[in-house]
């Protein structure tokens, strides 16, 4: 889904297949956290992946346990579940079900990072390795 305008927002590359209402951009997360905003930033990769690169100050919890783990995470945020959460992995795939997972366990303000790691990489901080 486009903006209204029918364009992608800023940093999205064309024929990316961006969701408004599922996704957050990567400038938006940068924005967003230079804001000071309160945003967790919750990282579905594997282990190894996450030894690979990582977006700063985010938090692992493969999508593979996030169903286990979700009382674990709700503890984390104090049982906070408006707590604005957004979601990354590697292109973006695991962070849209990841986001519905947890949508559909009570969170109710979490995103997908568009474009995942790979993205943010490319259009936010080039330092975080591609892979």
């Amino acid at each position: 889904m486009t903006l209204d305008d029918g364009t992608l927002p800023p940093g999205i590359p064309q024929g990316y297949p961006y969701r408004r209402d599922d996704e957050t951009t990567p400038r938006e997360l940068k924005e967003l956290r230079s804001s000071g905003a309160a945003v967790v930033v919750l990282d579905v990769r594997t282990q190894p992946e996450w030894d690979i690169c990582r977006i700063d100050g985010a938090r692992l919890l493969p999508l593979q346990e996030l169903d286990r783990r979700v009382d674990e995470l709700k503890a984390e945020l104090d049982d906070d579940l408006s707590r604005r959460i957004v979601v990354n992995c590697h292109h973006g795939r695991r962070s849209l079900t990841a986001t519905y997972m947890l949508r559909a366990a009570g969170f109710t303000n979490v995103t997908s990072l568009a474009g995942g790691i790979h993205l943010w990489s490319l259009d936010v901080d080039p330092k975080v390795p591609t892979y």
